[in-house]
């Protein structure tokens, strides 16, 4: 028996299946449209999701030469904070998905925040108001679809995050779990319910909200493609990518680098609220057990600055060239790239701020930018765990790195070297799927313990900072006066 993981990502959707040691024994993806109606709107169409979902898990199955009869169960993990409204009857979506990228409810945010200001829900859902969450989101939605709020005061239409869109497409259940709950601003970190105080300020109904659920229980059977396989996890993609990591004690920490990057700290049983700029969330729940909190930082852009230097510049003509290219030069030649191409994440939620290149001379070139490019992710990821560390009261002493930026060498010694701490990559990398698909067999019981999966992890390769400390502040004194010159932009 094996267990299948669907991974339904930014820009693409991807199936795994791994078997009882946590290997991948088989695995297809497929890219799906990024629809930019308007600067600053990313969109994307849920049928198209729904349908590479089916193409993906049809072709791992066919490849691996199994059928859904061999299948113990089926993860969900997904892109978060992506909204989705849809007829309760027909299934049919009333809009595009608004995906967490989007800046379009930036007007909303500012109205929201009152006389209280940013961090007016903070306390309920550990979040500040911002585009990223899906809240607001579907305020917009709201507001702007004719006939919307009537409707879905009436239970006509069905919120959901990716996670409950592909739960209702398998089994017709209306269900999230608590780690994508605790990304929409609605759910109350400490009763892990939808609060009802932030839905009234929202002006969102109830009636529209899936039931909340754990990470790790069977939510139902699948139907189609996945016809009798139960489906008994979902986590958000950087939950999914905590528990692949195995980051079960307090303290453990890991960084997926994406399209975005996003570091994740298990903090126990008890969520702290940040003061430094980062998130509050639930880690995982697995079934009737306590849930697990983590404090998060995001960022929006560091694998898609690769793309961008990619799609936009034509610098270079694949993702893998760029650590070539940064390798014929030294250093960065003094040059800086503060990627806030949709405004700043943690530890800033600047949405006025964007994208810049700065420090530039006739001596920068080609190697100097695409330096500058990997170098942005290593600083922005240094200014995460700045913040961590002071919120935790407990300095970071490893840094567990996935996702697919990893592959990249040259990118780990600088992160390494930016942080002062090693940096640790996995043997099986596709941890994102990996602990979904750890969920759902704990389940099923087709695992028996996280004893068991941490048994499983193994380290494939290590960096140790080399840099010394003065030229490693140094940097990072650059790096923020840069960091400054992207503020106030937009008006």
């Amino acid at each position: 028996m094996y267990i299948a993981a669907i991974d339904q990502g930014t820009t693409s959707s991807r199936c795994l299946v791994f078997d009882a040691e946590g290997r991948v024994v088989a695995d297809a993806q497929r890219e799906f449209e990024q629809i930019l109606p308007r600067p600053g709107w990313v969109e994307h169409d849920p049928s198209e999701i729904w349908e590479s979902v089916e193409a993906v898990v049809a072709q791992a199955l066919e490849r691996g030469g199994i059928t859904a009869a061999d299948l113990a169960a089926v993860g969900i993990t997904n892109q978060r904070e992506t909204t989705i409204v849809w007829d309760a009857v027909t299934g049919e979506p009333v809009h595009n998905a608004i995906v967490w990228q989007d800046t379009r409810t930036d007007r909303i945010c500012r109205d929201l925040q009152g006389a209280v200001g940013q961090y007016r829900f903070l306390d309920s859902c550990g979040l500040p108001l911002a585009t990223y969450f899906s809240g607001p989101k579907i305020v917009w939605l709201l507001a702007e679809i004719e006939g919307l709020r009537e409707r879905a005061g009436r239970g006509e239409v069905l919120f959901g995050t990716v996670d409950s869109w592909l739960i209702w497409k398998l089994t017709g259940r209306h269900v999230t779990d608590v780690t994508n709950a605790s990304r929409t601003m609605l759910m109350n970190l400490r009763t892990l319910d939808w609060d009802d105080r932030t839905l009234e300020a929202m002006g969102i109904p109830r009636a529209m909200l899936p039931e909340i659920r754990s990470s790790a229980e069977v939510y139902g059977t699948g139907r189609g493609v996945l016809e009798g396989v139960p489906v008994a996890s979902a986590l958000g993609d950087q939950q999914a990518a905590l528990f692949g990591q195995c980051c079960f004690d307090e303290g453990d920490a890991k960084n997926t680098y994406g399209t975005g990057s996003f570091l994740l700290l298990n903090t126990g049983n008890t969520p702290i609220t940040s003061r430094h700029g980062l998130l509050t969330t639930v880690g995982y729940r697995i079934g009737d057990e306590p849930a697990v909190y983590a404090l998060e930082g995001s960022i929006a852009i560091t694998g898609a600055l690769v793309q961008w230097l990619r799609d936009n510049l034509g610098l270079i003509s694949s993702a893998a060239e760029v650590e070539r290219l940064a390798e014929t030069v030294e250093d960065n030649g003094g040059c800086y790239f503060v990627p806030a191409f949709s405004g700043l994440f943690a530890p800033y939620w600047r949405s006025d701020a964007r994208g810049a290149i700065v420090g530039l001379t006739r001596f920068v070139n080609r190697g100097h930018l695409a330096r500058a490019v990997l170098e942005a992710t290593a600083w922005q990821t240094r200014e995460i765990v700045d913040a961590m560390n002071a919120d935790s009261g407990a300095a970071l002493t490893c840094l567990k790195a996935d996702g697919g930026m990893v592959v990249n060498d040259l990118l780990m010694r600088i992160q390494a070297d930016v942080l002062g701490v090693p940096v640790v990559r996995p043997e099986v990398a596709e941890t994102t799927a990996l602990g979904a698909a750890y969920a759902a067999g704990l389940a099923v019981g087709f695992w028996s313990s996280r004893d068991e999966l941490r048994s499983q992890w193994r380290a494939a390769a290590r960096w140790e900072p080399v840099l010394g400390d003065e030229a490693r502040e140094a940097g990072h004194a650059q790096w923020k006066k840069a960091v400054s010159r992207t503020f106030d932009w937009v008006d």
